[in-house]
C-alpha cells in the first residue's frame, strides 16, 4: 500500500470533474427553478423525451443509480403530473415510466440549458463537445476497468452531446 500523502485537492482529477458538475448545475438551477425541477428530475425527464415509456431499472442504469434511489424521484415527478409509472403488464415486478401530457409539453418549456453553459463558461460549443467526448470516453474507461456502472454489468453507450 502507499503511504504517501494525497496531492493537494486542485492537483486532482476527480476534484476537478466532481466540482465541474456542480458548477455545471449552479449554472442550470435558475432555469430549473423557474421549471420547478431539480437537476436529476431533469436527467430523468431529458431520458424519457429521447424514449418514452423505460423501465425503472433501465432509467436507473443509464444514470448510474440503483433502482431504489430513483423511485422517490420519480413519485415526485408523478405527483407533479409528469410521469406515469404503471407495471408492465409481462412481468409485474418492473415498472415502466412515461411521460404524460405534461411531461412532453415540459420539453418545450425547458428548451435547450446548453446555452446557459455556453455563456457561463465562455467556451465554444466545439470545445465543449470536445471536453464531453474526452470525459466521456475516461468515464467509458473507468467503467470498462472496473466492471461497469454496476456489479457484473456492462458500460452503457451514452453518446448525447450536452
Amino acid at each position: 500500500m502507499n503511504h504517501s500523502p494525497p496531492p493537494p485537492l486542485d492537483n486532482q482529477l476527480c476534484y476537478a470533474i466532481y466540482s465541474a458538475g456542480i458548477a455545471i448545475q449552479r449554472t442550470y438551477k435558475p432555469w430549473l427553478d423557474a421549471l420547478g425541477l431539480t437537476y436529476p428530475q431533469y436527467l430523468v425527464l431529458n431520458l424519457l423525451w429521447a424514449e418514452d415509456g423505460q423501465l425503472v431499472g433501465r432509467l436507473a442504469e443509464r444514470l448510474a443509480l440503483e433502482s431504489s434511489t430513483l423511485t422517490p424521484l420519480l413519485q415526485r415527478l408523478e405527483a407533479a403530473g409528469l410521469v406515469n409509472r404503471t407495471r408492465d403488464p409481462g412481468n409485474a415486478r418492473q415498472v415502466i415510466v412515461a411521460l404524460t401530457d405534461a411531461g412532453r409539453a415540459m420539453q418545450q418549456k425547458a428548451g435547450c440549458l446548453g446555452a446557459a453553459l455556453l455563456d457561463a463558461s465562455g467556451q465554444s460549443p466545439d470545445a465543449l463537445n470536445a471536453l464531453n467526448d474526452r470525459v466521456r470516453a475516461l468515464r467509458n474507461d473507468i467503467y470498462s476497468a472496473i466492471g461497469g456502472w454496476g456489479a457484473g454489468a456492462s458500460v452503457p453507450q451514452v453518446d448525447e452531446k450536452p
